[in-house]
């Protein structure tokens, strides 16, 4: 990326004017916006398959992460006409609930860039997709969010992690680990798309609180504060229709550049055995690794 504060690209015909290369928005790593839109170019060959056919909401961080940053759902003012988007009758949160929202759907580079430029560093996305007219169909993953509360975190995800990978195993299906770039991590398995959200989420409370059960000094299945600390909360919650969670490989809004990466096993077994084993990634060791491991998360799109 070059190191000038505006630049106009063509990205496989799109022209876009991309503005305050130099900006800083990760203060304590001196983290620009070019960096951040490279990040993003670099790693869009991996990302851009894992957001199809998902509506996108970002996290926006205009003047970098020690600033406030705010949510975005509705395709902004300004919106390039050549941005797919659509009015998606997504539920809310309360049962019943419907609104209709206009999202930008990410189908490539350029969209992907568009993004990046407005400082939408987090990428979250729902487990279910939408058809080419607006049908929302039923989840076609199953998400298990692994939340630490105060006093525990990575060790003691991966412990639970792995636990939740041997009950999900019994049951046919093939766990994904992720560490979150934030706290904790999520697994992710991909499922039919025969049930919809509710069963689904109905699913992973009753593995939640089968877990209570094994492990009590370990997990919590409600997010009562006086039962969080030292344990994680196995947040079943996180399949309901109207929640997403954070993409894979998507920045994350904190100190530093951290991402949601893909991890191995392998990982996970000694972040369980030894503090400090497992750590969160930055996106210049995500990017190194991907040239070595590929899409670690790419099975999950294979079913």
């Amino acid at each position: 990326m070059p190191k000038t504060s505006q630049v106009t690209v063509d990205i496989g015909g799109r022209h876009l004017s991309l503005s305050n290369l130099d900006k800083v928005l990760y203060p304590q790593t001196r983290t620009t916006k070019g960096e951040v839109i490279d990040y993003y170019a670099r790693i869009s060959p991996l990302l851009l398959p894992h957001l199809h056919e998902r509506p996108v909401t970002r996290k926006r961080w205009p003047n970098g992460v020690e600033s406030p940053p705010f949510f975005e759902k509705n395709t902004p003012a300004g919106t390039p006409s050549w941005v797919r988007t659509m009015d998606v009758e997504a539920t809310g949160q309360q049962d019943g609930d419907h609104e209709h929202l206009i999202f930008p759907f990410v189908d490539d580079l350029a969209t992907l860039t568009w993004l990046a430029n407005l400082a939408a560093l987090e990428l979250h996305i729902p487990q279910w997709t939408v058809g080419r007219r607006g049908a929302i169909r039923n989840p076609n993953r199953l998400v298990i969010d692994l939340d630490p509360g105060p006093g525990a975190g990575l060790p003691e995800c991966s412990e639970v992690a792995l636990a939740v990978r041997e009950r999900l195993a019994e049951d046919g299906l093939t766990a994904h680990p992720v560490t979150s770039g934030s706290k904790g991590m999520q697994l992710y398995a991909a499922v039919s798309g025969k049930q919809d959200a509710g069963v689904l989420r109905a699913y992973a409370r009753t593995l939640a609180e089968s877990l209570v059960q094994e492990l009590p000094r370990l997990v919590v299945s409600r997010m009562t504060k006086t039962l969080r600390p030292g344990k994680v909360l196995l947040d079943w919650s996180q399949n309901t229709a109207a929640k997403t969670t954070i993409a894979p490989y998507s920045l994350r809004g904190k100190d530093a550049p951290f991402v949601a990466a893909p991890r191995t096993w392998e990982e996970v077994e000694r972040g369980a055995e030894l503090p400090g084993q497992l750590e969160h990634l930055q996106m210049e060791e995500v990017l190194r690794r991907i040239s070595r491991d590929g899409d670690l998360f790419g099975q999950v799109l294979a079913g």
